[in-house]
């Protein structure tokens, strides 16, 4: 069974994130994967839309911790980064539909989506702090710039579920609906989409996103490199195998990583 789904009709790219029994959960391949959807759409003149979202009952959960585990972002680069390079790069509408869960870069990847659709049900996550790690995906810049740096701060400092509601609220999806109709709604986006001036859509976007390509960039390498430093640390460590352990992790003895202490 492939993890990612795609379907190309009508001008628009569906694409399914296909783990339903790990509630879609990414492993390296799946962002490797994914990137290539994006590059090899943005080059195809017959896709004029991607439309995205999940299997199952979530959208999804983020990392898979044990693929994660196995194969953590080193500093020649990663699974992550190379998605992110590729979100940057896209110049066509993504539109997104997210039910039930978005935790991680569940969340975060879609600050690089042009429409997002949120089921009733959905709820979001950004638990990095939690598992001793920093944001990605740009969001350390791309969140705040959206919301303010104080709702940021909430979000990814106590790393709590929130709604779709609060979503809408901090302008972090588009609207919110019924989760009956979320991919008719998605759906019904996208044709109205490729229906435009394909030209027309992509130089719109292109100065809608001038000024954030710039500091988004400059997001995404500095939290590479820390990122890269505390995957290693003792404090990771500690999270994933309390994780995985089921049980509440315990930071009292855990050293900083190097480049924390550094700073």
């Amino acid at each position: 069974m492939n993890d990612i789904v795609t379907e190309l009709a009508d001008g628009i790219l569906r694409v399914e994130l296909n783990r339903p029994d790990k509630k879609n959960a990414m492993t390296g391949p799946m962002y490797d994967r994914l990137a290539e959807i994006l590059d090899e759409a943005d080059q195809d003149d017959g896709v004029r839309v991607v439309l995205w979202h999940g299997a199952g009952d979530s959208f999804t959960a983020g990392n898979d911790i044990q693929d994660f585990l196995q194969n953590p972002p080193g500093e020649g680069g990663s699974s992550q980064g190379r998605l992110t390079d590729a979100f940057i790069r896209f110049t066509k509408p993504l539109v997104a539909a997210v039910h039930g869960v978005a935790v991680g870069g569940g969340t975060t990847m879609l600050t690089h989506c042009d429409i997002v659709y949120a089921a009733d049900n959905a709820r979001f996550q950004i638990p990095f702090v939690d598992l001793a790690l920093v944001p990605e995906f740009g969001s350390s810049f791309s969140i705040p710039a959206r919301v303010g740096y104080q709702r940021a701060a909430e979000l990814f400092l106590l790393g709590e579920r929130f709604t779709a509601q609060h979503a809408a609220e901090l302008g972090l999806v588009t609207r919110v609906v019924p989760n009956a109709e979320l991919l008719a709604t998605a759906r019904a986006t996208a044709a109205k989409l490729a229906a435009k001036p394909a030209g027309a859509l992509r130089a719109s976007k292109r100065l809608l996103k001038a000024a954030w390509f710039a500091p988004v960039r400059d997001a995404v390498e500095n939290e590479a490199q820390e990122f890269t430093a505390r995957v290693r640390g003792e404090e990771a460590r500690e999270a994933f195998s309390a994780f995985l352990e089921k049980r509440p992790p315990n930071f009292a003895n855990a050293a900083m990583p190097f480049a924390a202490k550094a700073a």
